[in-house]
């Protein structure tokens, strides 16, 4: 039987290098574990942590499609990021220009969660808790 530990890491193509590397770090705090320039890729790969734990890799590519996010299809649908109180985190991503949604409540836990996108559209959600 296969036993999986953990989610090791997220993997995320953006269109714009520089303006979804500012976004993770500087709007969302994650901090730089390393940056690689691919030459043989034109391509960039910056892995990220999330308060000390490694989570996402932000990769570039020269002209990648765009990926729908809305209408909702099959695939992978939003990423999820805990935070200890709602309020605070939309209001300090409101100071950075970025807009969320309505707070809404989930209806199995009673936990409260916002929406929001980055740079290309990719739906990020708060999840108070």
């Amino acid at each position: 039987m296969l036993q999986l530990k953990t989610v090791h890491h997220i993997a995320i193509i953006c269109s714009d290098y520089e303006r979804s590397k500012a976004f993770y770090t500087d709007v969302l705090g994650c901090t730089v574990v390393l940056e690689t320039f691919r030459a043989e890729r034109n391509s960039y790969k910056l892995d990220l942590a999330a308060n000390g734990t490694y989570v996402i890799e932000l990769f570039s590519f020269p002209d990648p499609p765009a990926r729908p996010s809305r209408p909702e299809s099959c695939g992978l649908r939003h990423l999820a990021f805990s935070v200890d109180n709602i309020e605070t985190s939309i209001e300090f991503l409101k100071s950075k220009g970025i807009i969320c949604e309505p707070i809404r409540i989930d209806a199995l836990t009673g936990k409260r969660f916002t929406f929001f996108a980055d740079p290309d559209e990719l739906p990020l959600e708060l999840y108070e808790g």
